[in-house]
């Protein structure tokens, strides 16, 4: 078990940086340089510029963080993603 545990905020993506990363800003006007979890990266869940996520971050460095979770945006669905999907 870790020393600390992990605090999880709410955050606003607001930048795309290069290798990964995303600029995001909290609802505590708190700005994190963060980077997607594993399973999101498994799964192939794409987070874009307006997206309401959810970061994880240590006691240690509070100025880095993991998004753990994507909110779904209303009236965006799977198939609206696919419109172009063909094999």
């Amino acid at each position: 078990m870790a020393k600390e545990e992990l605090f999880t905020l709410e955050g606003l993506i607001d930048e795309i940086l290069p290798d990964g990363r995303f600029g995001v800003m909290l609802d505590n006007e708190h700005r994190l340089i963060c980077y997607t979890a594993g399973k999101m990266r498994k799964f192939r869940i794409r987070s874009v510029v307006g997206d309401r996520v959810h970061v994880e971050m240590t006691p240690y460095d509070l100025s880095k963080g993991r998004i753990v979770f994507r909110e779904r945006t209303p009236g965006v669905g799977p198939a609206a993603r696919r419109s172009g999907f063909r094999r």
